[in-house]
C-alpha cells in the first residue's frame, strides 16, 4: 500500500456562494473557505492556478488582443465573404476553429468565439499553447506539474480536452495502480452548466449532488490503495446571475469612429478592451463610456490591485467592465444573453471561488495564487 495521495480537484465555476447553498460532502470537508479570485476569465484564473503568479507576471488575461503585426489570423479575412446567417452559426464557428487549431498547430485551449472575421486579421492570441505542458506559460514561468517533473514525482494530470466521465475514469485506474502521489482532476462541466441555467436551477443541484457522489467513490477508492488520502477541493471563480444586458458595441459605434483606423476593441461578456488609433476617438470613447451607468473605466490604480496591469498595454489601454449581473450583449464572445456569467468585478461577492479539504488546514489558501505553494508543499511530502 502506497503512503499517500495528494488529489487536487478543480471544480470550474463552482464558486463559494453556490457551495455555501449546498449541501457538499459536509461529512469529509474539514476546511471550507472563501478563495479570492482574479480579475477576468478561466484564461486569467487558471494560470494563476497552475504559477502562483499573478496575470501580469504570467502574461495570460484574455484571449485575443491587438498585434496586427504578428496576427495569425490574416487569412480569415476571406471568411467575411460568406453570409452572416451561416458564419454566425455556434456549429459552423466550432468547426472553424477545430481547422485552425491543426492549420496553426496551436496545442491549447482555441475558440473564435464570435469574433467578427473582418478584423481578427488585427488580432493575436493569447493561449496558443497548452498551459498544462511545458513552456505552454506565456512568461515563461514554470506550472506546477514542471516542478513535479523536475522533481521526478509522479503525477495523474486528467485531459482538459476530454469529457469528466473519462477523466475519473482515468484517475481510477492510476489509484488503483498505485502509480501516483499526486493527482491533479478538472471537471468543468459545471460551468457550462450555469452558463445556461444560472445558479438556482434544479439541474445545478442535481449536478452538485454527482460530484459529491463522484468525489465520495473516488475518495473511498483511494483509501483502499493508500494510507492516507488528503482530498482538496477548489475553483477559479464563481457566477453571477444575469440580469441585464447593454449593447455597449452599438454605444461606440454610434459616434461614427472606425474600427480598425480610428480604434479597435475586444468585447469580451463582461467587459470591453480598447486601444486607440488617434486621440480624437481616445477623448470621445472615453467621455462616452463615462456616461454609461451600468459600468465602469478601471483606473490603472485597480488594474494594478487586480494584479492585471500590463505597461505595454498589450489586452487594452483602457478597460471598461461591467456591473455584475450586466452582459455586454452582443458581444465578441456571443450574441445571444445567457443566464449565468462570470469575469465582473473579483471582489464581488458572486465572483468569489472556493476551497475545500477533508483535514484541518491552519493556514488555508487565501487566494488563486496561493494554491500553488499548497500543491508544491504537499506534494514534497512524497520526495
Amino acid at each position: 500500500m502506497s503512503k499517500t495521495l495528494n488529489l487536487f480537484v478543480f471544480i470550474d465555476a463552482f464558486g463559494w456562494e453556490l457551495l455555501q447553498k449546498n449541501s457538499f460532502l459536509d461529512d469529509i470537508l474539514h476546511t471550507k473557505t472563501k478563495l479570492d479570485t482574479v480579475l477576468g476569465y478561466s484564461c486569467t484564473c487558471d494560470p494563476t492556478i497552475l504559477t502562483g503568479k499573478m496575470p501580469h507576471q504570467h502574461g495570460h488575461f484574455s484571449f485575443f488582443y491587438y498585434n496586427p503585426q504578428k496576427s495569425p489570423f490574416r487569412i480569415c479575412r476571406l471568411l467575411d465573404v460568406f453570409p452572416k446567417f451561416f458564419t454566425k452559426r455556434g456549429r459552423v464557428r466550432r468547426l472553424l476553429s477545430k481547422l485552425l487549431v491543426r492549420y496553426y498547430k496551436f496545442t491549447g485551449y482555441f475558440q473564435i468565439y464570435n469574433m467578427p472575421f473582418r478584423h481578427l486579421h488585427l488580432f493575436d492570441y493569447s493561449e496558443k499553447r497548452d498551459i498544462y505542458q511545458q513552456n505552454g506559460i506565456n512568461s515563461g514561468a514554470s506550472n506546477i506539474f514542471d516542478h513535479l517533473r523536475e522533481k521526478n514525482i509522479a503525477f495523474y494530470l486528467s485531459d482538459w480536452r476530454r469529457g469528466e466521465n473519462e477523466n475519473i475514469q482515468k484517475l481510477h485506474t492510476a489509484i488503483c495502480e498505485q502509480q501516483v502521489p499526486f493527482a491533479y482532476l478538472y471537471l468543468a462541466a459545471m460551468d457550462a452548466t450555469l452558463h445556461q441555467y444560472g445558479t438556482d436551477h434544479e439541474l445545478v443541484t442535481q449536478k452538485i449532488a454527482w460530484y459529491s457522489e463522484q468525489l465520495q467513490g473516488i475518495l473511498n477508492l483511494a483509501k483502499e490503495h493508500y494510507r492516507d488520502v488528503k482530498l482538496h477541493i477548489f475553483s477559479d471563480h464563481g457566477m453571477t446571475n444575469v440580469c441585464d444586458t447593454f449593447d455597449l458595441m452599438s454605444v461606440v459605434n454610434n459616434l461614427s469612429y472606425k474600427f480598425g483606423k480610428d480604434f479597435v476593441a475586444v468585447y469580451d461578456s463582461t467587459m470591453a478592451r480598447f486601444w486607440f488609433l488617434n486621440e480624437n476617438a481616445r477623448h470621445d470613447i472615453e467621455k462616452t463610456l463615462k456616461n454609461v451607468s451600468c459600468g465602469r473605466i478601471l483606473s490603472q490604480e485597480e488594474l494594478s490591485d487586480y494584479g492585471c496591469y500590463f505597461s505595454d498595454h498589450r489586452y487594452g489601454e483602457l478597460f471598461f467592465l461591467m456591473n455584475p449581473g450586466v452582459l455586454i450583449c452582443p458581444s465578441f464572445m456571443g450574441d445571444k444573453p445567457l443566464k449565468g456569467m462570470h469575469g465582473y468585478c473579483p471582489h464581488d461577492k458572486d465572483s468569489t471561488a472556493m476551497f475545500c479539504c477533508n483535514y484541518t488546514l491552519e493556514n488555508p489558501p487565501k487566494r488563486l495564487d496561493d494554491l500553488y505553494s499548497l500543491m508544491k508543499s504537499t506534494a514534497s511530502e512524497n520526495e
